[in-house]
């Protein structure tokens, strides 16, 4: 099946509501076996709704319209489908029924503006909303099926879950998409794919698809088939393999995150870990506590941003930070061990580093960073460099961070 969405509000358009809807509903139609052709985001004009149903693709079979079903007068998306599909509102009583019993149940008053959710177009069925008043509807046109579902997230989710994916899953008699998703930081899109070349071709020779997906500070690699479950063992052994060509930047598979395998492998090796930071300014531990359990292994922080309190809370020597600056390898090296012997930890990892985009010098531009990790054998340390926004540096820093803790963990 082929499909394409449909996005109506101007607050899409202008950037004041990131259009979160689009994204889930494709997602959740590649895990039923669809394709999604195109999607568009549209204003509340009449004419731009008009427009976009008359032109969708010759391969369409379905398109998702969300928004545009709310109470106020804005909301002109129903009289604008009973135009194009010409047909007319009426009641609908089971809908009015619900929203009288909705009203009800939080002791309000139903105003006509509420009433008036309850008519809708005569040529549809009309799909069930248990998350609030406005219906959903479901029209057939010219061999195409138009579903058109609210905009607010949780009841557009809750009425494709529960009303229009399993129809179209019966309808269509539709194959559900295999996918597995491998996670890597600490390498760009352009690099990885000239190292993992060879790997690549073998996936296409193995006729699956691959998508590489980027976001700041980590690559996904999704590897896909449109055979379902059937290939599911092919992918295992095609990532199997790439975990032997990338172990240092290949950390998880969705969902997994760097903090989980991170909390994963130190309750395998019974370690307890803290963290003095400057320029991650608490992100860092943040990061780390963001997994319920993470109290078994993480003890503490030091949160030393001044050069005073390196030297008061850390142990850092005045002599290290006054010869090679509080942004150097000597510096995070005497964080990192300091931070371990006053936290009574078995791994203390510490940051320093020029976020920006002011404090930079020809010697030490902004975005770089020196990172430590101390345990009783040894510690190891690393010079990143960043080019971003403060906040990409910082959130550059912490992700990096962790996967060389990851790496020096499972080393």
């Amino acid at each position: 099946m082929n499909a394409e969405i449909i996005s109506i509000g101007d607050e899409l358009l202008i950037g004041q509501t990131v259009n979160t809807n689009a994204s889930w509903i494709g997602r959740e139609l590649s895990f039923i076996g669809a394709r999604v052709l195109k999607t568009t985001t549209i204003s509340d004009q009449k004419n731009e709704i008009i427009k976009s149903l008359s032109t969708i693709g010759p391969n369409t079979q379905c398109v998702i319209i969300t928004g545009g079903l709310g109470p106020t007068k804005d909301d002109i998306t129903k009289q604008t489908l009973c135009d194009f599909f010409n047909t007319a509102l009426e009641i609908h009583h089971p809908t009015l029924d619900k929203i009288n019993e909705y009203f009800a149940k939080i002791n309000r008053p139903m105003l006509e503006t509420n009433r008036k959710q309850a008519e809708l177009p005569r040529a549809c069925q009309i799909l069930d909303n248990n998350y609030g008043t406005a219906a959903g509807m479901w029209f057939e046109h010219d061999k195409v099926i138009y579903i058109s579902l609210p905009g607010v997230p949780y009841e557009m989710k809750g009425i494709m879950a529960e009303e229009v994916l399993p129809r179209l899953n019966t309808l269509f008699e539709l194959k559900s998409m295999y996918f597995k998703t491998a996670l890597t930081q600490g390498i760009g899109e352009s690099f990885l794919a000239e190292l993992i070349k060879d790997w690549e071709n073998k996936v296409f020779e193995g006729n699956l698809s691959l998508a590489y997906l980027p976001s700041p500070g980590i690559v996904k690699l999704r590897v896909s088939s449109y055979y379902g479950e059937k290939d599911k063992s092919k992918i295992k052994l095609i990532f199997d393999e790439l975990e032997t060509i990338i172990p240092n930047y290949l950390y998880g598979y969705e969902p997994d995150t760097l903090p989980s395998i991170i909390g994963q492998l130190l309750n395998k090796n019974e370690l307890t870990i803290g963290t003095v930071e400057s320029c991650t300014s608490g992100l860092l531990a943040s990061y780390i506590t963001s997994i319920s359990g993470s109290s078994e292994y993480y003890q503490g922080s030091l949160l030393t941003y001044s050069n005073e309190l390196k030297t008061k809370l850390a142990k850092v020597s005045v002599n290290s930070i006054t010869e090679h600056g509080a942004v150097s390898e000597t510096v995070v090296r005497e964080m990192a061990e300091g931070g371990r012997d006053v936290l009574k930890v078995d791994v203390c990892i510490s940051t320093t580093g020029i976020a920006g985009p002011t404090g930079g010098t020809d010697e030490k531009p902004a975005g770089m960073v020196w990172v430590a990790i101390a345990t009783k054998e040894k510690t190891i340390t690393k010079k990143l460099q960043f080019n971003g926004s403060r906040e990409r540096n910082i959130h550059m820093t912490v992700l990096s961070s962790l996967n060389l803790l990851r790496n020096s963990l499972k080393a």
